[in-house]
């Protein structure tokens, strides 16, 4: 699954049709990582995808064909 550099703005998951932008403000980490769970297999991990890029403290990525509804976590 790819993760591109994306936007810092607006916060939290945007979807534009084609994909979802993820971008999470945070002062003091290093890093931020995106986790995406499949609620039809009991909720397990399907991914985890380091956000690529930080701006102004927003961690930001970009996650083509990923639909709304998406279960995630950071």
């Amino acid at each position: 699954m790819q993760v591109w550099p994306g936007r810092p703005s607006p916060l939290g998951a945007t979807w534009d049709g084609k994909g979802v932008n993820f971008a999470l403000f945070s002062e003091h980490a290093t890093r931020v990582e995106l986790c995406l769970f499949d609620e039809a297999h009991h909720f397990q991990e399907v991914a985890r995808l380091t956000l690529p890029e930080q701006t102004d403290y927003v961690f930001h990525g970009y996650v083509p064909r990923l639909k709304p509804g998406q279960l995630y976590g950071y």
